[in-house]
């Protein structure tokens, strides 16, 4: 089995060729280690690789792992909840998660923010948007995208900080492009409308097979799990 560093390896190589390809700087591109049915240890060993952020699909899941890993002084580890959240798992991420990728509801941001406001704390937040239509994924309409950010813009405990989508189940690259590039219009239109705030900026987009046509559009956080992880089952 090929190691975690040499995928990794791997994938930065193609991040810093596609980012300098299209005239953007790799620094301002993050990875999400999306680290779905990975077990502890091998989350630890990507840590030592010098990946911070993990992203997870599923609350329970997301819950063992924070409880597996306390202890191993694994302090710059982010979680990030990149999966469907529904409202009443919404205190699990408000205790443990840093950045939610999936917001797509004015209900589930007031009952997050009830939470955090109980922890004292407040959590980053991307709308998701179904960009691509299809009905097995979640998500806004991108017609009542600025809409819920606007709503949510006023939510004392979450910050606003860009969008989110999943590139259509294609092999045509040119309409998983024009995905994506609707994605960071829509970005751009709000961002300029002025009320979401100066974090709102960021493109939750790319994922292991798709991420350089998403870095080519403007993405700003990928979410890469296959390609780092190798295959898993579930």
């Amino acid at each position: 089995m090929e190691s975690i560093a040499n995928r990794l390896a791997s994938i930065r190589q193609r991040i810093e060729a596609a980012a300098h390809g299209c005239g953007r700087n790799p620094a301002e591109i993050g990875l999400v280690a999306v680290s779905k049915g990975v077990d502890p240890d091998r989350i630890q060993e990507a840590y030592a690789c010098g990946l911070h952020l993990f992203g997870e699909n599923r609350v329970q899941e997301l819950v063992a792992k924070v409880e597996a890993l306390q202890g191993r002084g694994l302090d710059a580890l982010e979680w990030h909840m990149v999966g469907h959240l529904q409202r009443n798992k919404a205190r699990h991420v408000a205790r443990h998660v840093t950045v939610l990728h999936s917001l797509d509801s004015l209900a589930l941001a007031q009952e997050l923010d009830r939470h955090l406001s109980r922890l004292g704390r407040t959590l980053d937040v991307l709308v998701e948007v179904n960009v691509s239509g299809e009905p097995t994924k979640w998500g806004v309409h991108p017609d009542e995208a600025p809409a819920l950010v606007r709503a949510v813009a006023s939510v004392p405990t979450l910050r606003l900080v860009g969008l989110m989508t999943v590139g259509p189940r294609t092999d045509d690259p040119q309409a998983v492009r024009a995905a994506f590039r609707t994605l960071r219009h829509l970005r751009d239109r709000i961002r300029d409308e002025g009320w979401a705030g100066p974090a709102f900026a960021h493109l939750s987009m790319g994922m292991s097979s798709d991420f350089e046509v998403a870095i080519e559009e403007g993405a700003t956080l990928l979410r890469i799990g296959t390609a780092l992880f190798g295959p898993r089952a579930g």
